[in-house]
């Protein structure tokens, strides 16, 4: 298993955030973009929100890659429309690059046992 934490805001509305909240509360997804997601070896995603930033916890199989994630997405129709939605909501973060949505971010630290 590999895991990967990924940050992204939202535009800072509060409509438009309770609104986002609404396209992911349970039942709300779309049956054909978590078909692609468990296709890409994306075995649980979880989302957090603290004020506009989001917080998202991938936990995937060890053949996932980004690429392949990148890929799949192209190809799907679902995948393209529901991102063209989800934009309509979500803003880069300002460090991010030319295109970027949801940015990976380093692991600092690890509580040692």
């Amino acid at each position: 298993m590999q895991r990967f934490c990924l940050s992204l805001d939202l535009k800072d509305d509060p409509d438009l955030i309770a609104e986002y909240e609404r396209w992911h509360a349970k039942g709300s997804g779309w049956a054909e973009v978590r078909a692609n997601d468990l296709k890409a070896g994306i075995q649980d995603l979880q989302i957090y929100r603290t004020g506009n930033r989001m917080f998202m916890i991938l936990e995937t199989d060890d053949q996932f890659s980004f690429e392949k994630k990148a890929e799949l997405d192209a190809h799907s129709p679902h995948v393209q429309e529901w991102e063209r939605l989800m934009w309509t909501f979500q803003q880069p973060l300002p460090w991010a690059k030319e295109g970027e949505k949801w940015v990976l971010m380093d692991q600092i630290f690890q509580f040692e046992k």
